[in-house]
């Protein structure tokens, strides 16, 4: 390998540490930030699942007890707790309000009818139900991200050693063939025989 060659592949390679290196803590740091807003926000807003064996889990289908009985008593503080507390217990009672009807559904019914009080009723039901698992919903899929980027830092820094590991490599072959250039040289003129001529 040439000179000029040699030190274009160095270049490279700490350019790719660098870029590999700064991305993968940038990475690093959304997941944190993506993470520790979800968390801060559910534990703000003092959601508690209901405790195993309560009516409120014995109430339900038996797949959504089985989800929910997983977080039995705990208060929501991640993405996967808000997406189970958002299809597992919100929108079972959802369902249960209007025969499975939806807000939009429910909402034309009660304009179409506005002197029907249970209309009504469940048009603020289903409005503040549909919000709340909605919210959550989003809390659950910007947790997602931040584990998908924690993935992707993981990635990239393993990217950047193995950028670094080559890099070194290539500084030891390059000092290993520094070393035999030298000695092929001594080895053709001498030292002495210079001196002696």
């Amino acid at each position: 390998m040439t000179r000029g060659l040699r030190w274009r592949v160095f270049v490279l390679q700490v350019g790719l540490i660098g870029i590999f290196g700064f991305i993968a803590g940038f990475a690093f740091w959304g997941s944190g930030f993506a993470s520790g807003q979800v968390q801060t926000q559910l534990a703000a807003q003092k959601i508690t699942f209901p405790a195993a064996g309560s009516a409120s889990l014995k109430a339900l289908p038996a797949a959504d007890a089985a989800a929910m009985t997983v977080y039995a008593g705990q208060q929501m503080t991640t993405g996967a707790q808000a997406e189970t507390y958002a299809d597992h217990f919100i929108n079972v009672h959802l369902n249960e309000i209007a025969g499975g009807q939806t807000y939009s559904q429910v909402s034309a019914a009660a304009q179409a009818n506005p002197t029907n009080a249970k209309l009504a009723a469940q048009v603020q039901t289903l409005f503040r139900g549909e919000t709340l698992r909605g919210l959550l919903l989003n809390s659950y899929g910007w947790w997602q991200v931040g584990q998908y980027a924690f993935y992707a830092a993981i990635g990239l820094a393993v990217a950047s050693a193995a950028v670094l590991l080559a890099f070194m490599f290539e500084i030891v072959g390059w000092r290993v063939s520094v070393k035999k250039e030298r000695g092929a040289r001594l080895t053709v003129h001498p030292a002495g025989s210079a001196r002696a001529a």
